[in-house]
Order: structure tokens, then C-alpha cells, then sequence
């Protein structure tokens, strides 16, 4: 049943895959969404409205955020994965991944810190190989300095009832999963059986933005299908 509301959230990266999955999730529980990606996506809904733009372009990032007057929850989907073995590293790459990941993120939360009220969420897509993986070490370093970005923000901004969590899923069945590129340190399967599924990790999202989750805050929770186990 779709619950009605007059909250709205601000996403990355919703043209497809787990953006796209969480604007869509929140889109069909009476969310109002603003959807920032480079591409307009296959979203069509009446609470949905589309920013073209490249997150990256920081000074385009900024104009954009000024225009914004409240939102009750930032979520930062938008990703990209580069991989290569230590000897064969290009610095251009860790310089795209960690203005995505972090830089991105750092200018999200900061400039609409002021906008979220009591009860307001900031959630970080992460990754569960944030703690190491052979052949990923310029992705996993944005994921893991996520970590500590994350637990710094959480900790100034619990007393104002604003909570910031990451979830980090696993291999997830996105575009990103299967491009190009990833010939050093190749996706695989979860002991499951299967790549996890990215309504799932929307799901677990909108727990997340819940009243249930008011007093999660600071904390990775990890979607892998038991590939952390390993």
C-alpha cells in the first residue's frame, strides 16, 4: 500500500540500477523525489523530477544545491567501479573515483546540512569490499575512507535527530556490474547463488528513512549475500 507523505529526498546516480531502484521505491511510498544523473533515466512519475548533471562538476553541483530550500533525506547512489592491480594503477582513475565517492558526498551533505530537519537522513552507497579486496584498492579506498566520513558526520549531527548510515552491498545485478574494465578483479557470485538484487538494497534504504530507524546511526550495514563471510 502506498503510504502518503510530503517528504522528499534528493538522490544520485538515478538514471539506473540502485538509483534508479531507490527513486522508484520511494516514488511508490508517496515520496517526492529530486533525481541527479547525467542521463534522464526511464522514471515517469508525477512526484519525480529529473536534474541533468554531472555530480562531478562541482560548481554545477553547487548552483544546483542552492536552489534547494528543505529536503528530508540526501542519498548519494551514484557510483562507478575502475580496477587494476597495484604496478598497473592510473591516478586519473583514483582521482574520478574519489571526486564521485567522496568529494561528491562531502558537498551534498554540507551544503544541505541546514536543509534536513530533526528526523532527517543522509545514506551513502558504500560497498562491502570496503575493508579490502586484490586488484580493487583505488575503489576500495573510497569506500572505506566512506566509512570514517560517514561516523565523523553522524557523530556532529545526532544531536540534531539527523541520522547518517552507509549501506554497502555486495556483487549487485546493475549495468556497472558487468562493464568493461573490471578484468583484473572480476564480480562474483555471493554464496547465495545469485548477485544481489537492487530492489533489495532499496528496501533496505527505505528501512533506513523509517521512524523504526531513528536511532541508527554511524553504521555500515553490509548487503552481500554472504560473500563477507568468505
Amino acid at each position: 500500500m502506498v503510504q502518503h507523505s510530503n517528504k522528499q529526498a534528493l538522490i544520485t546516480g538515478t538514471s539506473s540500477g540502485i538509483g534508479a531502484a531507490i527513486a522508484t521505491k520511494l516514488l511508490n511510498e508517496g515520496w517526492q523525489v529530486i533525481g541527479l544523473s547525467r542521463k534522464p533515466g526511464n522514471i515517469q512519475h508525477i512526484n519525480f523530477t529529473h536534474k541533468m548533471i554531472d555530480v562531478t562538476d562541482i560548481s554545477a553541483l553547487d548552483d544546483l544545491l542552492a536552489e534547494i530550500t528543505q529536503v528530508d533525506a540526501v542519498i548519494h547512489a551514484a557510483g562507478i567501479m575502475k580496477s587494476a592491480p597495484l604496478g598497473q594503477l592510473c591516478q586519473q582513475d583514483s582521482e574520478k573515483l574519489w571526486k564521485l565517492h567522496i568529494q561528491v558526498a562531502e558537498v551534498l551533505a554540507d551544503r544541505l546540512m541546514t536543509k534536513l530537519p530533526s528526523g532527517g537522513r543522509i545514506i551513502l552507497l558504500g560497498s562491502r569490499t570496503s575493508s579490502g579486496v586484490a586488484g580493487r584498492s583505488q575503489y576500495v579506498a573510497t569506500k572505506s575512507a566512506m566509512i570514517g566520513m560517514a561516523r565523523s558526520w553522524a557523530a556532529e549531527l545526532a544531536p540534531k535527530g539527523i541520522t547518517v548510515n552507509i549501506v554497502a552491498p555486495g556483487a549487485t545485478e546493475t549495468p556497472m556490474l558487468m562493464k568493461p574494465g573490471r578484468e583484473s578483479s572480476p564480480p562474483k557470485c555471493p554464496p547465495i547463488g545469485r548477485f544481489i538484487q537492487p530492489q533489495e538494497v532499496a528496501d533496505l534504504v527505505h528501512y533506513l528513512l523509517s521512524p523504526s530507524a531513528a536511532a541508527i546511526t554511524g553504521q555500515q550495514l553490509v548487503i552481500c549475500g554472504g560473500a563477507s563471510l568468505a
